[in-house]
């Protein structure tokens, strides 16, 4: 599964998605991290108090998470802005890429990568589902027609599915170089979008693991 992630929304700068190594991957396979992120995505570049304020943690955490999140270059700090008791920082432009877990045969990298990509779907779900809650109370009608949330549903193989999502993230890939090339516009806000691609797993052909049984307490049994 590959993961491109966001880029800061005051980077211009198109660089292409880099693969991340294993030690980038192992040291984004935090939730906290994976937060930050996402939040210098939607918000722009932020301090550590900042960033502790919008995710409810301290800044002395946020600093440290933000400082190893830099030692691989996934965040990095604004030259010239702040002091150095009040660093900013911003999403390192370009995006990443994350692999599949199955590229890997050690046990903690593939934990690492499952952690990392549960992450970013339960920040994709979280927003998704603000956005339906609240979205037509808080946003102008022309916010709200200017949405969308599609799903199609049909039967492909594997090799038909490849090659839709290599042409969709290609012609993605061009429209976004073509947005970020006009620069800033007034009324702009962060705007994220998901394309989501996947063959549906089905009981009745998929073999699913069975759940891991819960050891009794011995003391409760004679109780």
């Amino acid at each position: 599964m590959s993961t491109p992630a966001e880029q800061s929304p005051t980077s211009r700068r198109s660089n292409a998605p880099r693969d991340l190594d294993m030690a980038s991957l192992k040291a984004l396979a935090h939730p906290l991290r994976v937060k930050i992120l996402n939040t210098l995505s939607q918000f722009g570049p932020q301090t550590a108090c900042s960033l502790g304020e919008l995710l409810d943690e301290s800044s002395g955490s946020t600093s440290y998470h933000l400082r190893q999140l830099a030692k691989h270059r996934l965040v990095e700090e604004i030259e010239g802005k702040g002091t150095t008791r009040e660093r900013w920082w911003q999403r390192t432009p370009g995006g990443i890429n994350i692999p599949s877990s199955r590229s890997f045969s050690s046990p903690d990298m593939v934990e690492a990568v499952r952690l990392i990509d549960r992450n970013y779907a339960a920040y994709r779900s979280e927003l998704l589902a603000e956005f339906t809650r609240y979205g037509d109370d808080v946003l102008d009608l022309d916010w709200a027609q200017a949405s969308s949330s599609g799903t199609a549903t049909l039967p492909m193989n594997s090799t038909q599915l490849a090659d839709y999502v290599e042409k969709i993230n290609e012609y993605s890939r061009t429209l976004l170089d073509q947005i970020k090339a006009v620069g800033e516009l007034e009324g702009q806000r962060a705007v994220q979008i998901h394309i989501n691609a996947f063959p549906i797993l089905d009981p009745r052909l998929d073999a699913f693991p069975e759940p891991a049984e819960v050891p009794t307490n011995p003391t409760e049994e004679q109780s």
